[in-house]
């Protein structure tokens, strides 16, 4: 490994030029190509401007020698010598920069390796070395959030070495008011802004001039119909120019799956947005290493992840870090979540998830955008003229995604199984979600495989009615209700009555079952969620990740998948904030096929109350 020195330049991010000893450089020194090409060079006549050309084109060279930080770990105030992650994120920042390209990076944090001081030290370094007017905007969660990052500001600025300061003669470091404004301050000679503000404010921001932005633990950021992520995240995209030198920069702990900030992190690694992608796992800390006494002896200790570490290319010292450092921890889940190897293990783990990471890793490989959006429309919006001349409109706005249509030459009825599971009528309640599932897909795989969902909220009758004309489209599809909604639903009379036996009349092949204590008597339409046929339901699910046997499509279904775990009461579910409306539709459809498959209908009948 080339040796790493901040001051002198050797092992430095970016092409160099080596200089030999000078006038004005007195020490061998390897200074980024960009300086050596600057005219200014030639013009240098003392060491302070030898220095001064030097920080105004190599940052890491500038953080070592003008920038001090608290060491966390003696307390005491250090130069900023960048460690082994943050010379990583510096090259791919640097990369950008010189390209003249803007700055765009989503950051995934994990422990505490300086991420956010990085970002915050390499902001000060454009205002202060590089650009006069360049401002800056801090936001968080909350304003004492914010505020730390600025007071960073303020340390930096007040040890500032007074020979350096390029504010001008007689000039000194500090950040001083800014008007009236109470949030804003400006840096002392340079004309540069900076600004805190929270995310629960966005209109604050509106108007802004501003050329970076520092968008703190935005996985935290409250998400409700009055403030949502998103929207403030446009508004300082639609206040920072999409040019050079510019910088916009999110970063976070994850904090589960599903919320904007994982959202745009995933559409990131797709290559679907402008940002590069930063994680950091715990084997890249240069700490994280522990002596390995009888190497034979580890050997023998490893269990199966550690010796995956093991195949990953990590050595004996880190391995050994690891397995002393998880004995802290009452679970393997645990020390994934606090010390993640993978971004998956960061978002997921929380110690009590039903479905393994990594199985949902491998699902989420199969997921893409679908093929077709839109609707599914007939003669009428409800009843039986609404499964009469179907046809497919696409919309970009419509619920109903379909990644493969339905085969026109296999028209078995037994192909397709539709699971559906009604939630609520407003924006704000759970999803109602259709999946189709295509149980024998012409790869040849036999892995039943989501070819088509329906997700949105509407009048049950009118779900209900939906799911009809799906299952038709689908060739006649086994229709699986989940029909607790419905059937604890008193908007007046008997909703089951009213509603699926209505549509029983009119589609036959539907899923019923019989009375839950298995006596003799009528028969009920639709799949009813208890203790028992869930637990049958969401077990069918985590042996069908397990072994591999199904494929998803949705993306969407892996986040939820993700975020659905063991509750304290023994019962499981979606972690709070989060849905499992996909989940479910993907349990029962398996588990429906599944009891098909058996080829034993009595069997279906005593063993899990249902049959057809």
């Amino acid at each position: 490994m080339e040796e790493y020195d901040a001051v002198s330049g050797r092992g430095c991010c970016g092409p160099r030029v080596e200089m030999a000893p000078g006038k004005y450089n007195r020490e061998r020194e390897w200074i980024p190509e960009e300086m050596a090409a600057d005219p200014k060079l030639k013009g240098v006549k003392s060491r302070r401007e030898w220095k001064m050309l030097r920080c105004r084109h190599d940052f890491e060279y500038w953080a070592a020698t003008c920038v001090r930080i608290k060491d966390k770990e003696s307390g005491q105030d250090i130069w900023f010598r960048l460690n082994k992650p943050q010379r990583r994120v510096t090259a791919m920042m640097e990369d950008k920069r010189r390209d003249g390209e803007p700055i765009r990076l989503i950051m995934l944090k994990a422990r505490q390796w300086g991420g956010s001081t990085l970002i915050q030290v390499y902001m000060a370094w454009m205002q202060i070395m590089r650009k006069s007017n360049w401002h800056s905007l801090i936001c968080s969660h909350v304003k004492d959030t914010s505020t730390h990052i600025r007071g960073m500001y303020s340390k930096l600025l007040a040890n500032y070495p007074k020979d350096l300061w390029p504010g001008g003669e007689g000039t000194k470091a500090y950040l001083k008011p800014y008007e009236e404004a109470r949030n804003t301050r400006e840096i002392s000679g340079r004309g540069c802004r900076v600004t805190i503000a929270t995310s629960e404010n966005p209109e604050a921001i509106r108007g802004g001039d501003y050329a970076m932005a520092h968008l703190s633990e935005v996985a935290f950021w409250a998400d409700t119909p009055q403030r949502r992520p998103k929207d403030f995240i446009r508004a300082v995209c639609g206040a920072i120019a999409y040019a050079p030198d510019t910088l916009i920069a999110m970063e976070s702990t994850a904090n589960g799956v599903g919320n904007y900030f994982h959202s745009e992190w995933v559409r990131a690694e797709r290559g679907e947005s402008d940002k590069m992608t930063v994680f950091v796992p715990w084997y890249e800390i240069e700490k994280n290493r522990r002596k390995v006494r009888d190497a034979a002896a580890l050997r023998e200790k490893m269990d199966a992840y550690c010796l995956k570490l093991l195949e990953m290319g990590l050595d004996a010292e880190q391995i050994n870090w690891y397995m002393t450092k998880r004995r802290e921890y009452t679970t393997a889940e645990m020390m994934q979540a606090e010390y993640p190897t993978t971004p998956e293990e960061a978002f997921t783990n929380t110690g009590c998830n039903v479905f393994g990471v990594e199985q949902v890793a491998r699902l989420r490989k199969g997921c893409r955008p679908a093929e077709e959006r839109g609707e599914l429309t007939g003669n009428a919006l409800t009843g039986p003229e609404s499964t009469e001349n179907l046809k497919f409109r696409a919309d970009s706005t419509g619920n109903l995604e379909v990644w493969e249509l339905p085969d026109e030459e296999d028209r078995r009825s037994e192909r397709y199984v539709l699971a559906v599971d009604i939630g609520g009528r407003s924006p704000g309640s759970d999803y109602s979600v259709m999946a189709v599932l295509d149980c024998e897909p012409v790869d040849g795989s036999g892995k039943p495989t989501v070819v088509a969902q329906w997700r949105g909220h509407a009048d049950h009758d009118v779900v209900a009615w939906k799911s009809v004309a799906l299952a038709k489209w689908y060739n006649n599809a086994l229709l699986v209700v989940e029909s607790n909604t419905l059937e604890t639903d008193n908007t007046g009379g008997d909703p089951a009555e009213l509603i699926l036996n209505v549509v029983w009349n009119h589609y036959t092949h539907l899923y019923y079952r019989t009375p839950d204590d298995g006596t003799a008597g009528r028969a009920k339409p639709g799949f009813h969620t208890n203790r028992q046929t869930k637990t049958t339901a969401i077990s069918r699910l985590i042996a069908a990740l397990r072994d591999d046997e199904y494929v998803e499509r949705d993306a969407k279904a892996c986040d939820e998948l993700s975020a659905y775990e063991q509750q304290p009461n023994g019962s499981t579910g979606a972690r709070a904030g989060c849905h499992d409306d996909i989940v479910m539709t993907r349990a029962i459809a398996l588990t429906t096929a599944a009891w098909r498959r058996t080829g034993d209908p009595e069997a279906w009948s005593v063993r899990c109350g249902a049959r057809w």
